[in-house]
């Protein structure tokens, strides 16, 4: 079948043909081929169309050595039967607004930058070129934002031409094609002649509007993601649905939100802080506290806490070392579920932790380790953790 039979009536939405073929592939997925067909299989960066067949789903199109497989939701259809098929339009219409603005774009910027695209994809909330540059400014991006949607208001015309290889040579297409025959040109007259054989609309004026949104740089390219016609009034009303939400909780009017979060930030970075201090503070007395029940004669500090992130407990134990040099610290946490230990000795103490940690977390079914003054580990036990301070005494 010619490609010319789904390609050069874009705007055809529904249509009678015949069953030809009912097959499954290789993945066991039902599919069928029409003596002709509107759908658009997936190829050259657009996805394919979906729609119905009679009553049956439309889920997918290939195009599979020259044969274009419409896979079906269910295997209802019959060959030979005359069939009435039916493309979602929404969809198609929205993929030939982001196709035929790529083809804007991407010229834009060989016009006015001699930049070149090497790739398209048209996904279903974003469609994305890769420039074959490494950098790019935000004046540039303006510029080729600026031009796209000059072109788009003049509402050219987007014309379709099927040429021959020897042919080609009269038209300044953009890039070289990648077919030998069958080739189908999309133009616009005096800024881009270029193969393709993706749907369009017939006028640049149908793509209403192109935005560039962002870049980012992927394998050595960069990557500008853009949206046009109704995806670009559909990112407006979320953004916009966003911006009022952020506005109301700031009670900053909308030039004035970016101040607004600076200050935000500021303040909260600043209770941050003070937060820090505060629980630097505590922590010190928590550490006093320790040390004033020291009796004169106890070597070790003991102590289970509950939900208690193990690195508090690692700083309390260095904090308390260091003012009690003779005593060895065991804290043992119990936090959801698991027990988690550490162990610190003062420099005049000759606890070996790394020996202790040792005999210890077999009783947990733990790992950890350390070094002599300092260990740490951390395991799941049935035993409390009280339970398992008492089996440390047996050591």
């Amino acid at each position: 079948m010619k490609r010319k039979l789904f390609y050069e009536d874009a705007y055809r939405q529904s249509g009678v043909t015949k069953v030809v073929s009912l097959a499954k592939d290789q993945s066991e997925r039902w599919y069928v081929t029409l003596e002709e067909t509107l759908f658009y299989p997936t190829g050259g960066g657009q996805p394919h169309d979906n729609g119905m067949i009679n009553s049956v789903q439309v889920t997918d199109v290939e195009e599979v050595e020259g044969e274009i497989r419409h896979y079906l939701a269910k295997p209802l259809l019959e060959v030979g039967e005359a069939v009435n098929i039916e493309i979602d339009w929404t969809r198609r219409f929205d993929f030939m607004q982001q196709h035929a603005g790529q083809h804007i774009l991407t010229a834009s910027f060989v016009e006015l930058f001699d930049i070149q695209t090497t790739s398209f994809h048209l996904g279903k909330e974003l469609v994305t070129i890769d420039l074959d540059i490494k950098d790019i400014t935000t004046e540039q991006l303006v510029e080729v934002e600026k031009r796209a949607n000059q072109l788009i208001l003049e509402n050219r015309p987007i014309a379709t031409k099927w040429v021959t290889k020897d042919e080609l040579k009269d038209y300044p297409i953009r890039k070289q094609v990648a077919v030998e025959e069958d080739i189908r040109l999309v133009i616009i007259p005096e800024f881009d002649y270029n193969g393709c054989g993706g749907t369009h609309p017939s006028s640049t004026g149908q793509i209403a509007a192109l935005k560039i949104l962002d870049t980012e740089m992927q394998k050595g390219k960069i990557r500008v993601h853009f949206l046009c016609g109704g995806r670009v009034l559909q990112q407006l009303h979320r953004k916009q649905k966003t911006l009022q939400e952020v506005t109301h909780l700031l009670s900053a009017p909308e030039e004035g939100l970016a101040l607004a979060v600076k200050v935000m930030l500021d303040n909260s970075k600043k209770l941050e802080k003070t937060l820090e201090e505060t629980h630097e503070q505590l922590m010190n007395y928590e550490v006093k506290e320790l040390l004033g029940e020291i009796q004169q004669e106890c070597m070790s500090i003991e102590r289970v806490f509950r939900q208690r992130p193990i690195q508090e407990l690692q700083k309390i134990a260095r904090l308390t070392v260091a003012q009690a040099t003779n005593c060895r610290v065991i804290f043992i946490a119990e936090n959801d579920g698991l027990l988690q230990l550490v162990l610190a000795r003062g420099t005049e103490n000759q606890t070996n932790m790394k020996q202790l940690i040792v005999q210890i977390l077999p009783l947990i079914n733990g790992k950890g380790g350390g070094s002599v003054s300092f260990a740490q580990g951390g395991g799941t036990t049935d035993l409390t953790g009280q339970q398992l301070l008492e089996e440390i005494h047996l050591f």
